[in-house]
């Protein structure tokens, strides 16, 4: 069964009475050629195990079998179970859990089926999800080699984007504390069944085995990062002073700029992830 034809997967799905939900934001990614790219950049070789996220209908867990030693498929909508189940019945190298990533002990899952070998992501995300997902899997500082990820256009932007770039954010110096990420190719909405309203992505992550910006407070780190893009408008100074996760006064705030070089009236969107480390430091 090639799913990645239309007429093939909307017989599939109507055979089993499925709905598509739009509270999942489901869209089937029907698009052979991207497929593969997907499936290339996730298992880059025979012995890769995959973990993949929301496998749908099974039109990109098809390929990822084809390429990896092992498939840890997670699905959230019992009624894409059935569905997996029979599209990939000649996968011997398949393992489908029902159960939502969010709420699942991801290091007990993976360990049960790869053992103790590290493991890469795949998935094609549902766009209001998609930042959480991505920050928990990071997080988590699990055995994660890289992570493939269809997003909506503006976030692989803004994963890539440098300081200075209108697209930088915290989602930039958040992904690029832990990862490389190098953008794959786009897709437009007819890729998919039945079409989103946005254009999407693929991003591959490629994680480091350290973070590319060392500091000695991780969790004031992040504290600052995630204070200093949450009004855009405010200079750094402002931002952080009268931020609700920091208790820092603008003096100390003024004082450590000034020794970085740095005029006061700097905003966030100029420091790079290593400036914002400098930061972090002197502020600890």
């Amino acid at each position: 069964m090639n799913l990645s034809h239309p007429s093939e997967l909307k017989e599939l799905l109507a055979r089993h009475g499925f709905a598509f939900s739009k509270s999942l934001g489901q869209n089937f990614l029907i698009d052979e050629k991207i497929l593969k790219q997907i499936a290339a950049a996730a298992a880059d070789n025979k012995n890769a195990c995959v973990l993949e996220i929301g496998p749908g209908a099974g039109t990109l867990t098809q390929q990822l079998a084809k390429n990896a030693e092992k498939v840890l498929a997670v699905e959230i909508d019992s009624a894409l179970i059935p569905i997996l189940q029979e599209t990939m019945a000649d996968a011997d190298n398949f393992t489908l859990v029902h159960a939502d990533i969010m709420k699942t002990d991801i290091q007990s899952l993976t360990q049960s089926v790869f053992g103790s070998s590290p493991f890469c992501v795949a998935a094609n995300l549902p766009y209001y999800i998609t930042t959480p997902i991505i920050m928990h899997l990071l997080e988590s500082h699990l055995p994660v080699t890289a992570m493939t990820f269809m997003v909506q256009k503006e976030v692989a932007a803004r994963m890539c984007a440098r300081e200075g770039t209108p697209d930088y954010g915290a989602l930039s110096v958040a992904v690029q504390y832990y990862t490389q990420p190098h953008p794959v190719c786009t897709a437009e909405p007819h890729c998919f069944m039945p079409q989103p309203k946005v254009a999407s992505a693929v991003i591959h992550l490629k994680v480091l085995p350290t973070p590319s910006v060392q500091v000695s407070d991780e969790k004031l780190f992040f504290k600052i990062v995630r204070s200093a893009f949450g009004q855009r408008r405010k200079t750094l100074c402002n931002a952080l002073s009268k931020s609700p996760y920091l208790s820092i006064e603008k003096s100390r705030i003024e004082t450590a700029l000034l020794q970085m070089n740095l005029d006061p009236s700097v905003r966030g969107e100029r420091l790079s992830p290593a400036q914002f480390a400098q930061l972090s430091d002197l502020l600890s």
